[in-house]
């Protein structure tokens, strides 16, 4: 048996959960957000607490027991507290800058400047032109936006100019030699 897919998720305070049909849905303060669950598996509640259980002991069923508690557990904390992500841009002269709620423009070294809607459900900050700060319930969403805007200029590993991570840590390589023989 999983030993994730055992552990029961707590239900927080203000948040209602509701399981009909393979489908387990959440709402918070935060959101509102849904996750279908694999066939196989069935959710219960059971004194503010969801226990996923297997319906049979096929290898599918187990391969995605713990798979599928983690995403309604992701999904739960989500609309409760929310999640966030942090990137930065380094680079002279590259900066970024909100235009209206949803979408950012960027300058990245391009010779025009890059436009960036946000899907629904993220919002963004920025702080000092070089840093953003992506926030949503919705942590596969936020995490899939923020790979899109890191994919729009990656880190260079020469001079270490792009879009990354704020907690990522680029592995600078020694360029050409002059003279080397």
């Amino acid at each position: 048996m999983s030993r994730i897919g055992k552990k029961p998720v707590v239900i927080p305070q203000g948040v209602k959960v509701q399981v009909e049909n393979g489908l387990v849905r959440a709402e918070g303060p935060k959101g509102k957000l849904s996750q279908s669950l694999p066939d196989g598996l069935i959710a219960r509640l059971e004194n503010n607490t969801l226990v996923l259980t297997r319906e049979a002991d096929h290898r599918q069923a187990r391969a995605l027991h713990g798979t599928a508690r983690a995403l309604v557990a992701n999904m739960v904390s989500g609309v409760k507290d929310g999640f966030e992500r942090k990137l930065d841009i380094v680079g002279i002269g590259y900066r970024a800058q909100m235009q209206g709620k949803a979408t950012i423009q960027l300058a990245l070294g391009y010779s025009h400047p890059v436009i960036f809607p946000l899907p629904d459900g993220v919002t963004a900050e920025i702080e000092k032109q070089v840093a953003i700060t992506l926030r949503g319930a919705d942590k596969a969403l936020l995490g899939q936006t923020a790979a899109k805007l890191r994919a729009l200029r990656k880190p260079d590993p020469y001079k270490g100019k792009g879009v990354k991570y704020a907690d990522e840590v680029i592995r600078r390589k020694v360029g050409k030699k002059a003279g080397a023989k």
